[in-house]
């Protein structure tokens, strides 16, 4: 089960590869506060932004303390506490990000106060669990579909680790027939990232998803591939709910309830009925593959529940030293 969270005062960083969205507060509706938020381009000089970002918290916790600060970061990053390491923004292909302390810098420009750290779509998820669609669930996927793409979530209550962290979004995947995108992703080419993130989509069609028309068919490759990688994601780890978050998501022209009803027909044509579950059938798949009730902020709301996340686990390691001192 994973801890439970304080309900304290911290603060949260949304680090996207895009933008930096921080915020203060205790639940989600502080974040909807202009006053308790804002918004950093993440550009490609990252000590000129971090140091952005610390003026920020501290201007905030000069009015009330705050207890941690909670990361939810793009990554691939390092989790391992032992690690020397931790704390890093590692092998990405972001400019001027790869081997980035984005940790460190942050905790003691702000008195060396607890910080939660963990990915994006973790972060998300967690937002999702404790205030959103994935409430009451231990057994969730969370999936970011946005600059690039990626999934996390939880396996019997606890966040998604292991040798580094889940890297779904590289997942490969059968080509469509009849498609000879190369695919985007300097890694792999035509990954599920390559061929389906928003710079996929541009440079598939020609222009922005947002502008892309209803019946073009980046659509149907964009939605078949989605498919094709939640149904991967089902037989390997069997989560009760699949949740889509990011810009990719809303679809532009096509619309969201759209875009979601052929990613859940997909979904259930490349399973062809092998998993058996009420939730894969007939009208349960509109309950089982859902946007997030947080919708945007479910990022930054995650990196909150990160922070009181860390002061919980904090405290539970305190009162156990206690106990064996005892």
């Amino acid at each position: 089960m994973v801890v439970e969270r304080k309900d304290l005062f911290v603060g949260g960083i949304e680090a996207g590869g895009t933008k930096f969205v921080c915020a203060v507060g205790r639940a989600p509706e502080d974040v909807c506060r202009p006053e308790n938020r804002t918004e950093f381009p993440t550009g490609d000089n990252p000590g000129q932004l971090i140091s952005r970002v610390i003026d920020w918290f501290a201007e905030k916790q000069s009015r009330e303390p705050l207890s941690a600060i909670g990361i939810a970061s793009f990554g691939p990053v390092d989790l391992e506490k032992g690690s020397p390491r931790y704390g890093h923004i590692t092998s990405t292909p972001k400019p001027g990000w790869a081997n980035t302390d984005l940790v460190g810098p942050i905790q003691r420009g702000l008195g060396n106060i607890p910080v939660g750290f963990d990915t994006d779509v973790n972060g998300a998820g967690l937002g999702e669990y404790f205030w959103g669609n994935a409430s009451g669930l231990e057994d969730f996927v969370y999936i970011t579909i946005g600059t690039g793409i990626g999934a996390g979530g939880m396996a019997r209550g606890q966040l998604l680790h292991g040798l580094v962290h889940p890297e779904m979004g590289h997942l490969r995947l059968p080509r469509v027939a009849g498609d000879e995108f190369p695919g985007v992703c300097p890694y792999h080419k035509d990954c599920w990232e390559g061929l389906c993130s928003g710079p996929a989509i541009l440079k598939r069609a020609g222009t922005p998803a947002e502008k892309i028309p209803p019946d073009h068919p980046a659509w149907k490759y964009e939605t078949q591939y989605i498919g094709y990688a939640i149904a991967n994601i089902v037989c390997t780890l069997s989560p009760r709910r699949v949740i889509i978050g990011g810009s990719v998501r809303k679809a532009g022209q096509l619309g969201e309830e759209a875009f979601f009803h052929a990613v859940r027909e997909h979904v259930q044509t490349t399973l062809n009925n092998y998993v058996v579950s009420p939730s894969l059938l007939g009208d349960g798949v509109h309950r089982y593959i859902v946007p997030p009730l947080l919708g945007d902020n479910a990022g930054v709301c995650g990196a909150l529940a990160l922070g009181q996340l860390e002061c919980s686990i904090a405290e539970e390691c305190r009162e156990k030293v206690q106990l064996i001192n005892y």
